[in-house]
């Protein structure tokens, strides 16, 4: 199996690229201060550029994967090599704003999600480099692409301030606002 069984894929996903990073830009021209802006805060920077990483991942990949003869894998070990490169940059400039304790472990959560995807990446990359017919590999990288564009559509919702609705934060927003009401009781109950 080559790179070339997956032409319809790699050109579906060339589209779906370039419109998410055309939204990117308008999703930080929305709310620049935010990103861009003096007041802006380094994990918001981070994760603008977290974005942009994953979307120009996803999209390198599609792109050299499109042009005839070329094996996928290539491009592939190259944009992950990138990426953690990208990944420690983004470590280093947020780490003194973590040591201050401006920043929470949580904050910096979404680099985690990334780096599993550039080490899976540059693994499936060489080994379809080595052997261009194993189709194991290149739907390793295929999987890869689409989980880009969803981490990379999950960052832009949180640069625009978009709420975060997920199953543990709902239980732990219901379980706070069930003991403070008690709290307070029982507080109130203390006293003459």
């Amino acid at each position: 199996m080559s790179t070339a069984s997956a032409h319809q894929f790699f050109s579906a996903c060339a589209s779906v690229g370039g419109a998410l990073i055309g939204l990117l830009f308008v999703a930080i021209s929305v709310a620049p201060e935010r990103v861009l802006g003096p007041d802006a805060s380094d994990v918001h920077g981070v994760r603008a550029a977290a974005t942009l990483t994953a979307f120009t991942n996803a999209l390198t990949v599609v792109l050299f994967g499109l042009i005839p003869g070329f094996n996928a894998g290539h491009a592939a070990m190259v944009v992950a090599i990138l990426g953690l490169l990208f990944i420690s940059a983004g470590l280093l400039r947020l780490y003194p704003g973590w040591r201050a304790g401006q920043i929470r472990l949580l904050d910096i959560g979404f680099l985690v999600g990334l780096l599993g995807v550039f080490v899976i990446q540059l693994i499936a990359g060489i080994r379809l480099v080595r052997d261009g017919r194993d189709g194991g590999d290149l739907q390793t990288i295929c999987v890869l692409v689409i989980v880009c564009f969803l981490i990379g559509i999950e960052r832009a919702w949180e640069l625009v301030g978009g709420p975060s609705v997920n199953l543990p934060h709902e239980f732990l927003v219901r379980i706070r606002a069930r003991r403070e009401p008690s709290e307070a009781d029982d507080g109130e109950g203390d006293q003459p």
